[in-house]
């Protein structure tokens, strides 16, 4: 699609950006919801999908797994992108594509047909994680944590939304409406973005063979970007052990939920939208180190609640909004600090974060579908909880680093 008479002016990365409009930092939160929410549609529908497909629960339960995987990889093979191509014209073909797996899931008549189209959906739904360091770019000096923290605010509820709005799809129309619906607001989204962002080079950009070993040359260099890689793994590690197997507790003999109430009890965590646009407001004062404490003590302290809500759906709403804030918690304070690490470089630092991050996710996934078979949610409980105190001992070390680097606990 070439510019027209009302592309928008052109940037150099490396130039200091006089901040962006508030409806274009609107507009790029709702990218990032719908390409982050569209790897969660199958979440609340995994009952559905098992009954119409004819699979079983934990063959259902992989298409979580592969969304987390496909965008994992595409974190590390894509993202890394940002920093040689033209940004918006990336963000806009990823967006298509990815708009294109959801149509391929949504006519999918057999289990590989859905699994293709959430592979290929994960893999170019990492257009959100281009935006998120182009919104640090752009902002106002001074304002690039709170940028950020719009930004991830609109991810946040795009994966809240998602859960939701697929479960009362499927009452209305079958488990795959959501899909098909997803794939035309996400291509509505992306024309609008095409008119709405400006075009933001890299100058000089390296080859594609350099880019992809930067990578590895940032993680041995910074220390504390592969720390808060482990802590964002962690994290989304433990909350994944949730995700894979919430609808299926949800679904059974204890609370016996449709699909629609399922995706209903996922608004639950919508306030860790708030959560995430406090969490960069912090990061701008210099508090991101006590941010990241607090948000790490209370996701430990979600699966006491979540254990409860086996039994009781109130406290089940309670861990699932103590886990969403802690997990908004440490993630931006995360993102904030690695991006102060090499300005220059942001898309690659944050692709080297995001793979960590999805990785963890993946794993997290696979090990609550595993205790959920083999133990119920007593064993899948018992394994978020043991993952959330690895992530405690992530904290610690990552607390090392930074004392050794003169970071005080208050100040970054």
């Amino acid at each position: 699609m070439p510019p027209g008479p009302s592309t928008p002016p052109s940037h150099d990365a490396s130039e200091p950006a006089a901040g962006l409009p508030l409806p274009v930092l609107l507009l790029m939160a709702t990218a990032c919801g719908l390409c982050a929410g569209a790897n969660y549609f199958n979440q609340p529908l995994l009952h559905s999908i098992a009954v119409h497909l004819g699979v079983g629960e934990a063959t259902a339960a992989l298409t979580v797994t592969i969304a987390q995987v496909s965008y994992a990889a595409g974190l590390l093979l894509l993202v890394p992108l940002g920093d040689k191509l033209e940004r918006r014209r990336l963000i806009v073909g990823l967006m298509v594509l990815a708009a294109c797996g959801l149509f391929l899931s949504g006519f999918a008549g057999s289990f590989a047909a859905l699994a293709a189209g959430t592979l290929m959906t994960g893999l170019f739904s990492v257009a959100a994680q281009v935006l998120v360091p182009m919104a640090a770019t752009l902002a106002a000096p001074g304002r690039s944590g709170r940028a950020v923290g719009l930004v991830m605010s609109g991810l946040l509820v795009g994966i809240l939304a998602a859960r939701s709005v697929a479960g009362l799809l499927s009452g209305i129309g079958g488990w795959s409406l959501v899909y098909r619906v997803g794939g035309i607001a996400i291509l509505i989204v992306a024309v609008a973005l095409w008119f709405a962002l400006p075009t933001l080079r890299t100058p000089n950009p390296p080859s594609y063979l350099q880019v992809l070993r930067s990578l590895g040359t940032l993680a041995r260099r910074h220390p504390r970007l592969r720390s808060r890689a482990l802590l964002g793994g962690l994290s989304f590690g433990s909350v994944s052990v949730l995700f894979s197997t919430m609808a299926l507790m949800l679904a059974g003999p204890a609370h016996r939920l449709d699909d629609a109430q399922i995706g209903l009890v996922g608004l639950a965590g919508v306030a860790g939208a708030l959560m995430a646009n406090w969490a960069g407001r912090m990061a701008d004062r210099g508090h991101e180190q006590w941010t990241t404490r607090a948000s790490v003590a209370l996701l430990l302290a979600s699966w006491a609640a979540l254990w409860i809500g086996g039994a009781s759906l109130v406290w089940f709403i309670v861990g699932v909004l103590a886990i969403d804030l802690a997990l908004q918690g440490v993630h931006i304070s995360n993102q904030n600090v690695i991006y102060a690490l090499a300005p220059e470089a942001r898309s690659r630092l944050n692709a080297v974060y995001m793979t960590s991050y999805f990785a963890g996710a993946a794993l997290g996934s696979a090990l609550g579908s595993a205790a959920w078979q083999h133990g119920g949610w007593g064993a899948t409980c018992a394994v978020g909880t043991a993952v959330a105190l690895a992530n405690g001992a992530a904290l610690w070390h990552d607390a090392r680093l930074a004392a050794r680097s003169g970071v005080r606990p208050a100040a970054a």
